[in-house]
Order: C-alpha cells, then structure tokens, then sequence
C-alpha cells in the first residue's frame, strides 16, 4: 500500500499563507483529553487521497502548493489543539479507510454513509455534494437515460459508496470497479469504461483533464464529514465543536472556493 508522508512545514506554506490574509478568528479549545484522544500519538495522521478536491489535489510545477477541503481544515484543527499535523496520502479512498481501519489514522474526511458509520465516529456534516455522471463528448452516452442500458460499462472507484450504490441502481448497464481517480481518468481516456460515477467535486475536476468530457446527472448525494476512530468520545466532542465553528465563521465555504469544488448540492 503506497503512501506518501508530508512534510508539513514547506507543504502548507501556500494556503496558510492565504489564510493569513483574512481576519485571524479564535479557534475552539480543546482541554487536555480532548486533545489527548485526539491525537494519542502526539500528532494529528490525517488520511487523504489524490484527485479529489475535498480531499487532497497536489500541487502543480513551480511553487503551487497542493489544495483540499480535508487537507486545509485538518491543519486549522491540529493548529487549534497545538499538535503537529502528520497527513498521509493514499492513492484513494478505499485505502485511506483501510489505514483507519487498521488504527493508521485519527482522522477522516469522507461520505458518512451507514455502513462506514459501523466503524467510524463522524463529526457533523460539513458539506453536501451531488453524484452524477463524467463522460466523453461524442460518445454513446448523451444524457442520463443513456446510462443503463445494455453494454453500458460505468466505472466507480473500488470500495466507494458510489460502487454499492449503483450496482443496485443499474439494471443493465454494468459497473465497473477502479484502483484510483487516475486510472478513471485513463480508462475513461482510452475508452475502457464509457461513464465514471461519483460525487461532482470529483468528477469537475477529472474533467478538467479529460479532453471533451461533460458531466451530467443527478442520481444522488454525499455527506461529507471528518470522522474519528470509534471509541473516543472526547474527540468527537471536540471535532464537532470545531466544524460547526467552520461553518458558522465560513471557514468551510473559503476552503471549498480554495479548493475549487464544484457540485455543491443546493
């Protein structure tokens, strides 16, 4: 399992530096078990994957620094509890919850659906995201009702809701499960899949590198939410007090618009 370990002080630089230019606001306090549950190790271990605007999007050449709802707040919290932020990248998201599964983790940042809510604690809400359909113009597929028929092939990331979701939703077209947003893109690039299916912050931002694509559709919606192991309610507490503060204070809606995502759910 591939993972990439940041190093925090030159990785951040360039979103708290933009950060720095709005009025400072007081973050919550967390007490000592709080912070302790938190963080046992000493650090904050966000998990984060690649691709996703919610998430993690790496920087470009030169001196861009990498973008991301979860990869931004999560170092505002760790600021705010006085604990070093230790992210971790994944190659998706699938992997970032079998590194939490597997006690890798103290944070999340991903749809708070029932069955992941087994094993993780979430936070509340912090933004709602439509799920739809990025496909290539000119393709076989014009609009939604084009999607489940016969031959159809529309590729999920492996292990998301999306993939459980739809194999109950699509009655003839078949879904089809990929490793990570990168090999989405490529599949749906070299026509091994004819739709890929997720939220519409995602699928906005593949579609920016895929020549000629569009999204469409509307078959559902996402809650995203930061999440914390199972077990310690002194960190949920504090998470919860810390995302409604976002909320209220627009914290949350700066780092969307820092981000870039698209398809926030109305």
């Amino acid at each position: 399992m591939q993972t990439v370990r940041i190093a925090t002080a030159l990785t951040f630089a360039g979103f708290l530096l933009a950060a720095a230019c709005s009025t400072p606001r007081p973050q919550p306090e967390g007490s000592r078990e709080e912070v302790a549950a938190l963080a046992p190790t000493g650090k904050l271990r966000v998990g984060v994957y690649t691709g996703s605007p919610t998430s993690y999007v790496a920087g470009g050449s030169g001196s861009a620094a990498p973008r991301g709802i979860a990869f931004e707040l999560a170092a505002k919290f760790a600021k705010a509890a006085g604990v070093p932020l230790e992210p971790i990248v994944f190659p998706s998201n699938d992997k970032v919850l079998e590194a939490f599964r597997a006690g890798q983790l103290d944070l999340v940042f991903t749809n708070a659906s029932a069955a992941r809510a087994e094993y993780i604690d979430f936070g509340p809400t912090v933004l709602e995201l439509e799920k739809g359909f990025l496909v290539r113009s000119g393709g076989i597929l014009r609009e939604a009702a084009d999607i489940d028929r016969a031959g159809v092939r529309v590729g999920v990331s492996r292990g998301s809701s999306s993939e459980v979701e739809l194999a109950q939703i699509l009655k003839r077209a078949s879904v089809v499960p990929l490793a990570s947003l990168a090999d989405a893109k490529r599949a749906l690039v070299e026509g091994q899949v004819d739709a890929f299916a997720s939220n519409k912050a995602i699928l906005f931002e593949m579609s920016d590198g895929v020549p000629r694509s569009g999204v469409f559709g509307n078959w559902g919606s996402e809650s995203i939410a930061f999440g914390v192991p199972k077990g310690r309610p002194a960190a949920l507490a504090y998470l919860g007090r810390f995302v409604e503060q976002e909320r209220r204070n627009g914290g949350v809606r700066s780092a969307a618009q820092r981000a870039g995502v698209r398809g926030l759910k109305n």
